[in-house]
């Protein structure tokens, strides 16, 4: 018989934010390794990011009547099923939700709909098995296990927990409440694309970006201090080397025009640099570094929202 979980050793969220505050160069390389491939693989479905944010906001939806009906669905159960069917979702909810024209929502649905990709039944959507398989959270998965591994080292590290949970007991943890730990993930997730998308205009442009930013953080000349602060200013112009456009293009799927086009928006902008052999680091400057800068500061509040909500699930679980 499991023990009951102590209410005393729950972790606060403020104490949250304060250790990734405090500790971010550890958990960078993790947390932008997660942003940067989930982009990747959303444009790799079906060449269109926001196609694939539609989808994930459909499937979001029947984890929000789990969440209100108080059902525990795990990872198994959850893909199992032979559809999902969401009732009276219309078009306007789905631009207002995720701050995209009503006309671009309504044009990718019908693409999605030639696609079979879903089908429409008055104001019914139903999403077919092959596509909910096609949209499963495995590498994500693994990716934020790898997060909550690093956070939890950190935590024991500065003494405030005893136990470091593998990425193995994380990931089954995270299954056994999936619907729960993936609903609360989207919530995190819908955030972050919105804010972006809010500054970039379309999510493509993010990805390439992102790219790029990925590239200075794992740079193994690139040594910065823990803090958050700190790591900020010192990822800018950190990337000597730099990447160019054909490779940008050839991981992230984007057709190497488009590339080309979307990187002079933000050399243009000032996130990006260029040098003389035509090779992108990333080094803010100016609004950019401020805009970045408040971005990531943003971001790591709703993570720190995030990580309360999930990695005390998984303690509650492994107790």
């Amino acid at each position: 018989m499991r023990s009951l979980p102590s209410i005393s050793e729950h972790i606060d969220e403020s104490l949250i934010n304060k250790v990734i505050q405090e500790n971010f160069s550890e958990l960078a390389p993790y947390y932008f390794t997660l942003t940067s491939n989930w982009f990747v693989r959303a444009y790799n479905h079906w060449k269109d990011i926001d196609k694939f944010v539609i989808i994930i906001y459909l499937i979001h939806q029947d984890l929000v009547y789990f969440r209100q009906n108080g059902l525990k669905i795990n990872y198994e159960t959850f893909y199992e099923k032979k559809s999902i069917e969401i009732d009276k979702i219309n078009i306007s909810d789905i631009s207002k939700d995720l701050a995209v024209p009503k006309e671009s929502i309504r044009r990718k649905v019908l693409e999605l709909e030639k696609l079979k990709v879903i089908r429409r039944t008055g104001k019914k959507i139903f999403i077919v098995r092959d596509t909910l398989y096609s949209a499963k959270a495995v590498d994500t998965l693994t990716e934020v296990a790898n997060i909550l591994h690093e956070f939890n080292k950190v935590l024991k590290k500065e003494k405030l927990l005893n136990k470091v949970y593998s990425v193995k007991e994380i990931i089954l943890a995270i299954k056994e409440n999936f619907s729960y730990c993936l609903y609360q993930f989207n919530k995190f997730w819908f955030i972050y694309i919105n804010r972006w998308r809010n500054e970039l205009k379309d999510l493509e442009t993010l990805a390439i970006g992102m790219v790029v930013v990925i590239n200075a953080v794992k740079n193994k000349d690139f040594v910065p201090k823990k803090n958050m602060r700190s790591f900020h200013k010192e990822v800018m112009g950190s990337d000597s080397r730099g990447v160019n456009a054909m490779s940008i293009s050839e991981i992230t799927g984007i057709p190497r025009p488009t590339v080309v086009r979307k990187l002079k928006y933000l050399i243009d902008k000032k996130y990006l640099h260029m040098n003389k052999k035509k090779l992108i680091s990333f080094n803010a400057k100016d609004s950019a570094f401020i805009t970045t800068k408040g971005m990531v500061n943003k971001n790591m509040i709703s993570l720190s929202h995030f990580i309360y909500k999930v990695f005390n699930q998984i303690r509650i679980i492994n107790s």
